[in-house]
């Protein structure tokens, strides 16, 4: 039976897919609903909701000013680390990367992930949360959003063993080619800090990436946070042509 950690921390992750679809519809410095009515439209407590304001407001992402409300905050500066075609793969992080799924269930795709995978709010996806762990220590936790219609049969087992890009290749004749991944500093929640072993609001990373195939298909959303104490991310860079760039590959699996 799974503890109220991982649950807790599931419904706080959906309140966070929510307030981040607001934001995304609205512009730098919009006003968003109070929480009063946020929590009266998503059905759920004042700290579920609260926490998950919290982390955005933490990572810069709402801002709260007191006896006003909250806003929606300026965008972030961002700078492009790969160009072009040109690339350098980086080998695959060190350690013996397992896995402990948390949550494995079909659901609609929702407005935003439907964008991300260029599918219709209402299309099936399969939502996975899932404990990454290395030399069996907790690292990551991790959610993904697969397209249903790639995936059938895929089973809870199928995401705790081996890589998921394999059983993708091999189980349903997907064939990943490229992904684009953004890494950010954030902090752990309360839930998350438990789950991954760390105290509440330690710096961690937060990574998304969407992945496709060789078609140009859309196969994967995923965001992940790892903790900032125990996983590092090293590049290397080469200077000598113009057009040199460099590609993070991520954990295994």
């Amino acid at each position: 039976m799974a503890s109220e950690a991982p649950r807790s921390a599931l419904k706080r992750e959906r309140v966070r897919d929510y307030l981040m679809e607001l934001v995304e519809s609205r512009a730098p410095g919009d006003p968003i609903p109070s929480e009063r009515a946020l929590c009266e439209q998503l059905g759920v407590s004042r700290p579920t909701l609260r926490s998950a304001v919290d982390e955005l407001v933490t990572t810069g992402v709402l801002l709260r000013e007191h006896g006003r409300g909250m806003f929606v905050a300026r965008a972030k500066i961002t700078q492009e680390l790969a160009q072009d075609h040109d690339a350098l793969r980086l080998p695959q992080a060190s350690g013996t990367w397992t896995s402990r799924v948390l949550e494995f269930d079909t659901v609609q795709a929702g407005a935003r992930v439907g964008r991300k995978l260029h599918l219709s709010p209402a299309a099936d996806v399969v939502y996975i949360a899932r404990l990454r762990l290395v030399d069996g220590e907790p690292m990551a936790i991790e959610y993904l959003h697969v397209p249903a219609a790639l995936v059938p049969g895929l089973s809870p087992a199928d995401m705790e063993s081996g890589d998921f890009y394999d059983t993708l290749r091999d189980q349903h004749g997907v064939r990943v080619h490229e992904a684009v991944q953004s890494i950010e500093p954030t902090v752990t929640n309360e839930e998350e800090a438990e789950l991954i072993g760390v105290p509440v609001l330690s710096p961690a990373l937060l990574f998304e990436r969407l992945t496709q195939d060789d078609t140009g298909r859309p196969v994967e959303y995923v965001h992940s946070v790892y903790r900032g104490d125990r996983y590092r991310i090293v590049s290397r860079l080469t200077l000598a042509h113009p057009t040199s760039a460099w590609r993070y590959t991520g954990p295994p699996g």
